[in-house]
């Protein structure tokens, strides 16, 4: 079994696929499996927690969006479901 994503920081809520991951595949992250619940393409971004709404997305330990609905684990993240960190801050300049 390859590994089919990486996980940039110990403070990432998000792992990125090194693959395309189909939905329903189990993923194994420190020892916590579960499921991918929609499909992942190459390069995209999927929760390894629960993420609440209005919480932090982060990728390489920073802030890289922000959650706009409740995110569960093995959830596709992108731009349906969080804003740009860096969008949002300079929209509140």
């Amino acid at each position: 079994m390859s590994v089919k994503y990486i996980v940039m920081d110990i403070k990432d809520n998000c792992a990125t696929a090194l693959e395309d991951i189909e939905e329903g595949e189990e993923v194994d992250y420190n020892g916590i499996k579960f499921k991918i619940n929609q499909p992942i393409p190459l390069g995209h971004k999927f929760a390894i927690n629960d993420i609440k709404q209005e919480k932090f997305i982060k990728k390489y330990g920073q802030r890289i969006g922000i959650a706009t609905e409740n995110i569960k684990l093995g959830d596709w993240i992108h731009t349906h479901n969080i804003i740009s960190y860096y969008l949002k801050e300079v929209l509140n300049q």
